[in-house]
Formats: structure tokens, sequence, C-alpha cells
């Protein structure tokens, strides 16, 4: 069995990134490249897109981007056959674009923010993954869904759907990797937690100092952190890990 300190673990493989522009996607798209994966890198923005995959292919490795809006109803069904027709296969995919809600109490959401989080956050999740299980079954294949600890434990009130939409991702991670197990799918999740992304930033928390002291690891994350979790997830290292949950909250969930 090749482990995962080999020098290329991903030689020969195609991994499909959501949300693979920004924060722990564009991490995750980056370190799958630098180990030899090539990457399909999924976005909205086409420009962002361009640049990863223009970085990926500067360090040698072999990617490309496809434009897909995964709020919408029908465009995730587009991605799976994108990759196959571009690339020819897919071994690994990390399902991680995600949409966090405007800071608000539940009784102040609309049904539009509701469509908005849970349409992304869970409906894409399960068109991807009912594409990318179809095409594994024949192959085998890993697949990691991006959740959070707000899925386990609401760290910040105002967030109540984004957290309900990231349990329901852990739930779904669970019942896919019993059903998929015994035909060579490996399907975990992975959850951040106080990793310091655009979307981090976006949430008005003001005092990121004061957030990071409030730790055990006394610091904020970085989408690196997150995305070396998921290699390992999707790694052959892992080869007896299924239906997981890895948090990467630097002790968050321990308190």
């Amino acid at each position: 069995m090749a482990s995962f300190r080999d020098t290329k673990p991903f030689d020969g493989k195609v991994a499909l990134v959501t949300g693979g522009t920004s924060g722990i996607g564009r991490a995750t798209a980056l370190a799958f490249g630098r180990q030899g994966a090539t990457v399909a890198v999924v976005g909205r923005d086409a420009e962002r897109g361009r640049e990863v995959v223009d970085l990926l292919r500067k360090e040698g490795g072999a990617a490309g981007f496809i434009r897909a809006d995964l709020s919408d109803p029908v465009e995730p069904g587009t991605v799976v056959p994108a990759v196959q027709d571009r690339f020819g296969r897919l071994d690994i995919a990390f399902n991680n674009a995600g949409y966090l809600e405007e800071r608000g109490l539940l009784a102040d959401q609309g049904a539009d923010v509701y469509e908005a989080v849970f349409g992304t956050n869970v409906r894409a999740v399960f068109l991807l993954m009912q594409a990318e299980i179809k095409t594994m079954l024949a192959t085998g294949g890993v697949i990691v869904n991006a959740a959070s600890v707000s899925g386990v434990r609401q760290p910040n009130t105002g967030f109540g759907l984004y957290s309900a939409s990231k349990a329901a991702v852990l739930s779904m991670t669970k019942a896919a990797a019993m059903e998929y197990a015994e035909k060579d799918i490996r399907i975990n999740a992975v959850s951040p937690g106080r990793v310091l992304t655009p979307m981090m930033e976006a949430t008005g928390i003001a005092e990121l100092d004061a957030v990071a002291a409030s730790l055990p690891a006394r610091r904020l994350g970085k989408p690196e952190e997150v995305a070396e979790a998921v290699l390992w997830l999707a790694s052959d290292a892992s080869s007896f890990v299924f239906g997981h949950n890895l948090n990467v909250d630097g002790g968050f969930l321990a308190m």
C-alpha cells in the first residue's frame, strides 16, 4: 500500500474540488496538484478559477477550470459529466463549496436565505455525490465533504441555517459511507473551525485576535492546514477510514 509520504501519492488521479477558487478549496486544489493529481477546479468566478489553474500549471501540474453555480438546482448535475469529458475519469471529489448567511436571528431569516444556504450546502452536495458515486462504482474512489464544527456545535448565534445545513452534510456523509463502503468508495467529512478564510472574514466577527485567543491552540487555522487533512482522507494512508468526520479546529470541539 502506498504511503501518504510518497513523493507524489496522487499521480494518475483526477481530483475534483468545488469552491476551488478561494479559501480552503483553493488551498486544497493547489495541494492536490502539488502531490501529482490532475485537478478539476470548480467555481463561479472564471477569472479566479483561471488564476488557480495557471498557478497549478506553472508548478508543473495538470488542471482545468469548470464553471458552475452550485446554488442553482441544475448546475451541480453538470459538474461530474464535465470532469469526465475533459479528463476521462474521476478518482477523488472534495465537495467544498458553501454559503453562509448574513448574521441574523432565525425568526428574521427569509425563505430566500434558507434556499441559498440549503441549496448550496445540502442540495448541491447531494446532487454531486449522486453523480460522483455513480461514476466511482466502476472504479472505486474517495469523496470528502466539507462540513463544519458548526454542524456539531453552534459556535456563534446568528448562523442557525448554516449550522443546520452542515449537520445535514455530516448525516448524509455517514449514511452514504455505510451504503457504499463495500463498493470501494470511501466517503468522509472534514469539519474546519476558526480557519481564516474570506468566508470567516465576512461573518462580521470583529475581534479575530480574541477568537484566536479563545482556542486551545491560541491561533486561527490556515486553509492549508485543512487542505492537509483533506489530502490525508483522500490518500491510501486513510484506507480503513469510512464515515468519519475529521475536525480541524484548533481544539474548539474539545473545550
